[in-house]
């Protein structure tokens, strides 16, 4: 199988439009035709990762940080992400990146916060925005049901954890084939009726050039009329962050004990405590500053996130929790968890999780 054909699988299941615009989600070095010996997952792929890649001969590196951010001008090795390229190039190791993409991801690095937490009843802190269209398409009744297999064959239909969601009204359509027409039905220059369906259904933006190429694949007419818009709906089942109920309420301290033990914490920073229980917690894994706000609208007791800096903490106006525990440890889950998807999907070949160290953070207590 070669690197090309198992990032097509990956992407089915974590798709790179996900991701935010600013990313750089994708194989970032590499040559795609190349046949894969075996994949390594790691957090970010480091010098050492690379050559822990060598040693265990896998040439494809699926990794949750991009090692290249911003555009690199040369290849010298004066720096760790130089370095890190250098050596994957040279010894014809792939590096693949999932960053944003998993970030957004309804299963994702949140959803292993919420899952280590224990909440209940989750859902996405900042849904996406304007991502979502309908499609509306007239055919003929004997052929409705092709259609919708088409389109749903494609990806339209999804909505939230149900697929093949359509809807179907049946009524009468005219048409009138001209000179030059070459049509399914009816002659030219008379007016034809036909019983007719007209099936609506939802997609991701996205997926438009695939859904409509399945649709008229499998659409009878020469000129298959359709229509396409764009929703102001969020997408609710996919975005940063996530928000849930603990089990039981806790006292703020009871509360950063818990996290404490069940993050493997050294430390945690915190606003000041509001005197307030905590029942409704809010998650954003890496640097979460920028979702503030939406936890306190969402009316979260606690909000645990990365990096969050000397001014961040007065945003919690006596109203809310607001928990640093570090950007690397809100994300400790993720290796576990593209280790298990790749593991499901692929048994060909060997898969590996890194054991190098990734996080430059270190304490002194």
């Amino acid at each position: 199988m070669t690197i090309s054909e198992v990032i097509l699988k990956i992407e089915k299941r974590i798709p790179l439009q996900q991701a935010e615009d600013f990313d750089n989600v994708g194989l970032l070095c590499g040559a795609p035709n190349r046949n894969v010996s075996g994949i390594l997952v790691c957090h970010d792929a480091l010098k050492n990762v690379v050559d822990e890649a060598i040693e265990k001969n896998c040439n494809l590196i699926v990794c949750f940080h991009p090692i290249i951010f911003s555009g690199l001008k040369s290849l010298t090795g004066k720096n760790y992400v130089e370095r890190a390229v250098l050596k994957a190039i040279e010894n014809k190791v792939a590096i693949y990146a999932v960053h944003t993409a998993w970030d957004n991801d309804f299963f994702g690095v949140n959803a292993g916060i919420c899952n280590q937490l224990g909440l209940k009843d989750v859902k996405i802190l900042q849904p996406k925005k304007n991502n979502l269209k309908q499609l509306t398409v007239f055919v003929p009744r004997d052929y409705s049901e092709k259609v919708k297999e088409a389109l749903f064959s494609a990806g339209a239909g999804s909505i939230g954890f149900y697929d093949e969601c359509s809807f179907t009204l049946n009524g009468n359509g005219t048409f009138r084939p001209i000179e030059g027409s070459s049509p399914f039905s009816g002659q030219q220059n008379i007016r034809e009726n036909a019983d007719e369906d007209m099936i609506s259904v939802i997609f991701e933006d996205y997926k438009q050039g695939q859904i409509v190429s399945a649709m008229k694949s499998a659409h009878p007419y020469e000129e298959v009329a359709h229509q396409i818009y764009s929703l102001d709906n969020d997408n609710h089942h996919s975005g940063l962050g996530m928000y849930g109920e603990l089990e039981e309420e806790m006292e703020e301290k009871e509360f950063l004990k818990f996290v404490k033990e069940k993050f493997n914490l050294e430390i945690i920073k915190h606003s000041d405590f509001t005197g307030k229980k905590i029942k409704r917690v809010g998650v954003l894994g890496g640097s979460g500053a920028s979702g503030i706000q939406s936890a306190l609208s969402k009316k979260c007791d606690a909000y645990l996130t990365g990096d969050i800096k000397y001014h961040d903490y007065f945003l919690a106006e006596s109203k809310m929790l607001i928990c640093d525990i570090g950007h690397y440890e809100s994300e400790q889950f993720v290796t576990q968890q593209l280790f298990e998807i790749l593991s499901q999907k692929f048994s060909t070949f060997a898969i590996s999780k890194s054991f190098e160290k990734t996080n430059p953070v270190n304490y002194f207590i």
